[in-house]
């Protein structure tokens, strides 16, 4: 309010113009209506709008240098936008809406801690569901929908793809023009608040995937913003990014460091988000990523560090961490970059975790080949056991998995209907059982049968048939118990907390191991057979410290009729047997392509008295 009149003051920093108007519904888009002035000694140019009201679109007339044409932009800063293929800025107020999650804030801070555990369910708000005339179902009822269904099937948090404003569908968001306001696809910016909402009541946490890396070159966007390079690289060998016809951040400059780090914050802030996915990291480490030779320049050193970027990331998870502690910040990074998830302190970058790319491109090159051949690629799955705590790492199977050709998982497996569907829950319980946090992608919990299609709701007319319904109640129970056993995920990141058992043919057949950790040092044991064999009598040596009697119970069984198996499997449970030597051995029945999971548990006679 100024003079006692409410209005906007509009404020955009843009050094190098040479004149600056605010244009918008207000003045009928008339340039010479509403000029702004340059603040002194300062690179911001500002003005004030009386009885501007929320709602209201605007952009800003930009003249560069040299004086010619003037250029339109849309508002860097804007907290909200048209509705695309528009492309203006609208004016907004944040202050109105009344949040309602002080439980789940209060109590954030235990729910993602590193050793709490963290299943991440990974959507596209514009795929997972549509309405029958295929029109975006909004953010209140995507809201209602994905609460429910992500608590029915026990995932701890949900990660969304970019929702920053963007101008191209087909992007999928990944890029980002508004990096303050939530798409309007689906709704209002108080209506995704009210979205976030929702999932804190229900106990679910929300992720967002973040893009500080690279942006669009569209003309009313970042790109020659004051006539000049504000934004991106001045030189044409780091501005332009290969793989995606972008253009890359100057992390070097401290108003893109302010931009972006503001950005993060003003999400953990204003909209309670509980933390970033950062995308393609390695992209921004490295100077001659996906360049050839002369098309990029080395660092200071003479090395292809980028210097300036690593920088910025760890000012930014500093930030991050003195301001929202109970938060997490993720880096899809798909190299060998040491310490990641290190501290800044350390020489590390300081995320809390690091997609284990590693893992996943080994388990489904496996997993591709039919089960006559994996024994000989038993290393390549084993792999990550050797590096699966030189960071804290999250297992990926995402978005990226299932497109490009790629097929759905459930296509990429081998064999039969029913020898896919086998495939499809050894994969997700080796996953499980793998030390590490938990991300599946949308329709991976039911085996969509088609690849994913950013334009298309995804095929839910066959997560209720007898197979695909079983693969949605087989990472129901994989969740719960996840969730429920300490010995799955207070350990992940210690070495201590997995080891190999001994027992079998190890070169032919099931693979087996056991995770330890809470309180009591619990065990849960894991056999997980690859082939396409029957084991009726496989022996596996299990820890003689956990239970006295030697009773191990059957917790899980992916063969079991319940998940669309065969019933192969033990009964309900095993008692080792004891030998003279210390050791302590279960004989046990695994059918062709299954996960079983066993823990100690009471003896046959205590389940008859109970």
């Amino acid at each position: 309010m100024v003079g006692g009149e409410p209005g906007v003051r509009f404020r955009v920093l843009a050094p190098q113009a040479v004149r600056v108007s605010v244009i918008g519904e207000f003045n009928g888009w008339n340039a010479g209506v509403t000029p702004m002035h340059r603040l002194a000694e300062d690179d911001v140019w500002e003005c004030f709008v009386a009885h501007v009201a929320p709602g209201t679109l605007y952009k800003y007339r930009i003249t560069g240098p040299p004086i010619g044409p003037p250029c339109d932009k849309a508002d860097p800063v804007a907290f909200a936008t048209e509705r695309p293929p528009g492309t203006a800025s609208r004016v907004w107020d944040l202050s109105q809406y009344h949040w309602c999650d002080s439980a789940w804030m209060a109590r954030r801070h235990q729910r993602n801690r590193l050793d709490a555990p963290v299943s991440v369910y990974e959507v596209h708000l514009g795929s997972w569901m549509r309405r029958p005339d295929g029109a975006w179902l909004t953010y209140a009822e995507l809201a209602d929908r994905l609460a429910d269904y992500a608590t029915t099937l026990g995932f701890t948090h949900i990660e969304i793809l970019p929702v920053a404003e963007h101008p191209f569908d087909g992007s999928w968001g990944y890029q980002a023009l508004s990096y303050f306001a939530p798409t309007s696809r689906y709704g209002t910016p108080d209506q995704f608040m009210g979205f976030v909402d929702t999932l804190h009541r229900a106990g679910v946490g929300v992720l967002l995937d973040w893009v500080p890396g690279h942006f669009p070159n569209d003309r009313h966007g970042l790109a020659d913003f004051d006539g000049t390079c504000l934004y991106e690289h001045r030189d044409p060998r780091q501005r332009h990014h290969p793989d995606w016809d972008t253009l890359v951040f100057d992390h070097g400059r401290h108003q893109v460091e302010e931009f972006l780090a503001s950005s993060a914050l003003f999400w953990l802030d204003r909209y309670h988000v509980d933390g970033f996915r950062v995308d393609a990291v390695a992209s921004m480490l490295y100077l001659d990523y996906s360049r050839n030779p002369g098309e990029w320049t080395p660092n200071t050193h003479g090395g292809n560090e980028n210097l300036e970027a690593v920088t910025f990331l760890q000012r930014l998870t500093d930030a991050v961490e003195a301001r929202f502690p109970d938060t997490l910040i993720i880096a899809e990074e798909s190299t060998a970059w040491p310490k990641v998830s290190h501290s800044t302190g350390s020489g590390g970058l300081g995320f809390d975790l690091k997609w284990n790319m590693g893992w996943m491109h080994d388990v489904l090159d496996c997993m591709a080949q039919p089960p006559a051949r994996r024994p000989a690629m038993h290393a390549r799955l084993t792999a990550s056991l050797g590096y699966a705590h030189a960071e804290r790492f999250i297992l990926p199977l995402s978005h990226d998995e299932v497109v490009h050709g790629k097929g759905a998982l459930l296509q990429r497996m081998p064999g039969s209907r029913s020898e896919q569907f086998a495939n499809l829950r050894l994969l997700f319980g080796w996953m499980y059982g793998h030390p590490g946090k938990k991300l599946l992608f949308m329709g991976n919990e039911f085996g969509q049968p088609a690849e994913w299609h950013h334009d298309a709701s995804l095929d839910w007319t066959y997560s209720e048939s007898a197979h695909h319904a079983g693969v949605r109640r087989w990472v129901t129970d994989l969740n719960r118990v996840y969730r429920e056993t300490p010995a799955l995920h207070a350990s992940e990141f210690d070495a201590g907390g997995f080891s190999w058992t001994p027992g079998g043919d190890i070169a032919s057949g099931p693979l087996s191991f056991v995770r330890r950790g809470g309180p009591r040092h619990e065990a849960v044991l894991f056999v997980c057979n690859f082939t396409d064999r029957l084991f009726a009598d496989h022996a596996v040596r299990v820890p003689v410290d956990v239970t006295a009697d030697g009773w191990w119970c059957e917790r899980l069984n992916s063969d079991s009729a319940y998940y669309g198996g065969a019933n192969r499997g033990n009964l309900g449970g095993r008692r080792a047997d004891r030998r003279a030597d210390h050791t302590s051995t279960l004989r046990l029945v695994v059918a062709p392509l299954t996960v079983l999971v066993f823990e100690p548990g009471p003896t046959r006679s205590d389940e008859e008295r109970a």
